[in-house]
């Protein structure tokens, strides 16, 4: 005989509520999603692009103007959602799951980047990066993994070709990134026994306020190069920031949120980058991080032994 006392309390629940019963809203057949960070950009592409499909979104924005204008488009419901506030959380949950149409996709989307040197940047700048782009999509999974559960969706984020490349400058950003790998990898895991599937998407460098979102908040605290061993590097970086960048169109990543979302099988990672530069240096890097961790190591594998490694994971992810 079972002991259900001995149950872990996720499993007791569902023992005790039967079977799944929440995919999508009755009434209609939508599937709902929420997506953070809607308000601009990647967001707000993923957004519009979901709700035209005929899914359901609820749209995560901070500032009242933006709830309204989200909230006027057909298919979308505009919600306030701050990543760093857990009342904002809590409150989403309570009125997506009071709404009755269930959840069955999660976009972790909301992010910031600061851009700076690691051993210039104060802690309060450092602190703030991670809050939005490591402890957000923690939050969020957490507070929304029950009814993501429930209807055995799909949960994916916005990581960053810079979650793979680094540099000069990024590398506060890039570990956020790069922490939202590893995020991905263990909540796969974790989420599979429930047959829920998770996914990251991988941009380059694409249309969006970050880039003007960087500039405001330097020049708000008083950006300044005196003193930095860095000048000249933040002075082309401010330039960059202030001026046209070149970038791609957004609704190629929102596309590749659609399909992590709702395609029969979905891939774990999806790179979308605008040019080739951008998948030669990304897939470059990730190649010579194969190499050095190989090299003058005790269990080294020949070329031969890599190049067979290769053939079998392209086959076996075709």
């Amino acid at each position: 005989m079972i002991n259900i006392f001995k149950l872990p309390t996720l499993v007791l629940l569902f023992l005790l509520a039967g079977p799944v019963s929440v995919m999508a809203d009755e009434a209609t057949g939508q599937r709902a999603v929420l997506i953070t960070g809607a308000s601009t950009g990647l967001g707000r592409a993923m957004a519009e692009l979901l709700a035209a499909k005929g899914h359901f979104v609820y749209a995560g924005a901070r500032r009242d103007s933006d709830i309204a204008e989200l909230s006027a488009i057909e298919n979308i419901q505009g919600i306030r959602l701050d990543v760093t506030v857990q009342e904002d959380i809590d409150a989403a949950v309570k009125t997506i799951t009071e709404a009755g149409r269930g959840l069955y996709g999660l976009v972790n989307n909301a992010g910031v980047a600061v851009l700076y040197p690691l051993i210039e940047i104060d802690e309060e700048e450092f602190d703030f990066q991670m809050d939005v782009n490591l402890y957000g999509p923690y939050r969020v999974t957490k507070a929304f993994a029950p009814l993501i559960i429930e209807s055995k969706g799909r949960i994916t984020t916005t990581g960053s070709i810079s979650g793979i490349l680094s540099g000069p400058l990024f590398g506060p950003y890039s570990m956020s990134k790069h922490a939202m790998e590893a995020f991905t990898d263990s909540l796969a895991r974790e989420m599979e026994r429930f047959d829920v599937t998770v996914s990251i998407i991988e941009p380059g460098n694409y249309e969006s306020k970050i880039g003007a979102n960087i500039a405001a908040r330097l020049k708000a605290r008083g950006f300044s190069t005196e003193g930095s061993l860095y000048k000249e590097d933040l002075e082309r970086m401010m330039g960059w920031l202030d001026g046209d960048q070149i970038s791609g169109d957004p609704q190629e990543v929102a596309e590749a949120a659609r399909k992590a979302l709702f395609d029969d099988n979905p891939k774990r990672r999806y790179m979308v980058v605008p040019n080739q530069r951008q998948a030669d240096v990304t897939i470059g890097k990730a190649i010579e991080e194969l190499v050095q961790l190989n090299q003058d190591q005790k269990y080294s594998f020949s070329r031969d032994e890599l190049v067979k490694m290769l053939d079998e994971t392209l086959a076996a992810n075709p």
